[in-house]
């Protein structure tokens, strides 16, 4: 129950980071400088944490000197070094290449947590990430064309992408010796003092003279910096973070359906004359939504059977020869089932498949 409930904690954090559209783009719209929406997260969500704190429970503001390097760790290295590489990606790439190279960040927590925490890199994993990679690349539009890339905003993209995977390995430090709670709160404190650097008082200032946008920079701190930031921290205390960070790539998901009801996305209805690939849109979104669901899925539904092991049977050529033998193969009843509806399936999508591109194309209006 306990490992259930943490990931429904990764998901509701990765939920709230997909509504960050709500409030970024329109702060964006109203003038506001990228580097400050980092002064806004960072500080307000410090700000409100520190309230909270002080009224329910103190002891988070205990933390021993030694301990210094992991949040410093956490709140420079990861978090304000990914935000100010992920707004410069925006600044020189598309926004969909942008979001894509973001979302390699997956592949490096397996990677870097194999490394660091020998978490076994399993089979069922790496079809997780696949399916969730590509269901990203599909959800942010990479194969509707209209893209940009830069090298530096490659650059920027990965080094997004390698800061944001940094917190789901600094994290797992500090929630040895502290609880979720203070391991968000003192990632804040020194994300804050590194924010500081990067401030624009003067265009801060301006800009959240205005009511409306007050409360968006409310709505930031609240729903999409600090409600994801405790949820998932709370997660990875019971959650592998190779496996969390796969979890997390819900996020676009969601974007995208907050930006379809809210924000009047690909609600237009399939091509026009003025959006001519509307249709190609609405496609690719709900496939690629599909298949990140279908990715996070095979981790509750995927069960490695416990007698499976590995079998060798001589050397390379020995086992590459015993492929061709039809009598094994007969005998496998169950394998030679799933090659005969691979065949089935195969014949059928390649023989097919233009046949239903054309009805796409000219009966719905996928053009």
């Amino acid at each position: 129950m306990k490992k259930y409930a943490s990931y429904a904690c990764i998901l509701a954090a990765a939920a709230c980071w997909g509504c960050i559209g709500l409030f970024n783009r329109p702060l964006l719209n109203a003038g506001i400088a990228p580097e400050n929406l980092v002064v806004i997260r960072n500080l307000g969500g410090l700000a409100v944490m520190a309230l909270f704190f002080l009224c329910t429970d103190r002891s988070v503001f205990k933390m021993k000197a030694k301990h210094l390097p992991i949040f410093i760790a956490t709140g420079i290295i990861s978090v304000v070094l990914f935000t100010l590489c992920y707004f410069n990606a925006q600044k020189l790439c598309s926004l969909s290449v942008s979001a894509i190279l973001l979302y390699t960040a997956p592949a490096m927590v397996v990677l870097m947590s194999a490394l660091v925490f020998k978490e076994k890199i399993t089979g069922k994993k790496l079809l997780a990430l696949a399916l969730a990679l590509l269901g990203c690349a599909l959800v942010t539009g990479v194969f509707t064309g209209g893209l940009s890339l830069t090298t530096k905003g490659l650059l920027f993209g990965l080094g997004a992408a390698f800061f944001y995977a940094l917190y789901s390995i600094f994290a797992p430090f500090g929630l040895r010796h502290y609880s979720p709670l203070a391991v968000v709160f003192w990632t804040f404190v020194f994300a804050a003092l590194g924010a500081l650097f990067v401030a624009d008082w003067g265009n801060l200032m301006t800009v959240l003279s205005v009511p409306q946008n007050a409360l968006l920079a409310a709505g930031l701190v609240l729903l999409s910096t600090v409600a994801p930031y405790i949820l998932y921290t709370k997660g990875l205390a019971n959650v592998e973070s190779g496996k969390a960070s796969i979890m997390a790539s819900i996020e676009p998901v969601v974007g995208t359906l907050v930006g379809t009801l809210v924000g009047g996305m690909f609600v237009t209805g399939l091509a026009t004359e003025a959006n001519p690939q509307a249709g190609y849109i609405i496609f690719f979104s709900v496939a690629g939504g599909v298949t990140v669901l279908v990715g996070i899925a095979s981790f509750f539904l995927l069960k490695d059977a416990p007698t499976l092991k590995p079998v060798k049977d001589g050397g390379f050529w020995h086992q590459f020869g015993s492929t061709f033998n039809f009598r094994r193969f007969a005998a496998n009843r169950e394998l030679a089932l799933v090659f005969l509806t691979l065949c089935i399936f195969f014949i059928g999508y390649n023989c097919y498949f233009i046949h239903i591109m054309n009805w796409m194309n000219y009966t719905l209006g996928f053009t």
